[in-house]
């Protein structure tokens, strides 16, 4: 059954596919999820901006520098990029997602600055006698491995 709402669009604004929504220009749910939505937008345009930017300065060297194609092709990939990235986090399942990731991280209980402190002293001290202590197994192996002859 509900693979027939599913098919049918009975199924809420969650069922539609990418797609279909890349051509809309509405928000979806404009006041939930802001901050996580605004984020993953602005990581999505700084992930297309440094490709577009890499293909902007290997394309002219690639195609000649008096070729227009080579300026035209990673902005027009920009533009396109930057409009995806705006749709993508409109787009009503993973928006839905997003706000989903939000109402949880509101819901966690953020450590005082005192515990992170003694807690990241605890992960740094033993991490630093995990280290010496799989330097000296190494060492105390190398040796015996030396005195039997094994190694060189």
């Amino acid at each position: 059954m509900s693979k027939d709402l599913t098919q049918s669009g009975t199924a809420g604004a969650g069922g539609s596919s990418l797609s279909s929504e890349l051509f809309h220009a509405g928000v979806y749910k404009a006041n939930q999820g802001r901050i996580v939505r605004q984020l993953t937008a602005l990581a999505v345009w700084v992930i297309v901006t440094l490709g577009c930017w890499r293909l902007y300065s290997f394309l002219p060297a690639a195609m000649g520098d008096s070729s227009l194609a080579a300026r035209a092709i990673p902005a027009v990939l920009l533009a396109a990029g930057l409009w995806f990235g705006f749709r993508v986090v409109n787009w009503p399942r993973f928006a839905d997602f997003l706000i989903a990731v939000e109402a949880e991280m509101n819901k966690v209980t953020w450590p005082s600055k005192d515990e992170l402190i003694r807690a990241s002293v605890v992960v740094i001290f033993t991490i630093f006698f995990l280290a010496i202590t799989l330097f000296l197994f190494d060492v105390l192996w190398q040796a015996i491995f030396n005195f039997i002859g094994v190694t060189s």
